[in-house]
């Protein structure tokens, strides 16, 4: 499929003034956002848990979560937790926040855009 990077505004829920721009990878196959730890450290984030990462490699690691920014994304926005890892690493956006920001990645023109079947607005399901 390739690439698909898209700019992401994130801003520390508490303090709003907190906020930076990335150009984020957007991985289907990651679950959160996951951001270098010095945008965590700019962002003034809490950390709140540590969780245990699986990487494409198999190999296993701990990594701290932090807690919480307001992602906009393609003109929709929510608040989601950071993951946090190593300086200088890739960040992404994951298939969590595709999910409640309700876009999708068109494989063929590798854009990201809002569903069609929402262009609005996020749908919400409930079933």
């Amino acid at each position: 499929m390739g690439k698909v990077i898209e700019r992401v505004r994130l801003s520390n829920v508490i303090d709003p003034t907190r906020s930076e721009e990335v150009d984020a990878v957007i991985d289907t196959g990651a679950t959160l956002v996951v951001m270098p730890r010095d945008v965590v450290d700019r962002l003034g984030l809490t950390r709140i848990r540590d969780v245990q990462v699986r990487y494409g490699n198999g190999k296993v690691e701990t990594r701290s979560v932090y807690s919480a920014v307001t992602l906009e994304l393609k003109g929709r926005s929510g608040t989601f937790d950071v993951l946090a890892e190593d300086v200088g690493s890739q960040p992404l956006i994951g298939q969590v926040v595709l999910e409640v920001l309700d876009l999708v990645v068109d494989p063929r023109s590798r854009r990201l855009t809002p569903n069609p079947a929402s262009p609005d607005a996020p749908m919400v399901e409930v079933l």
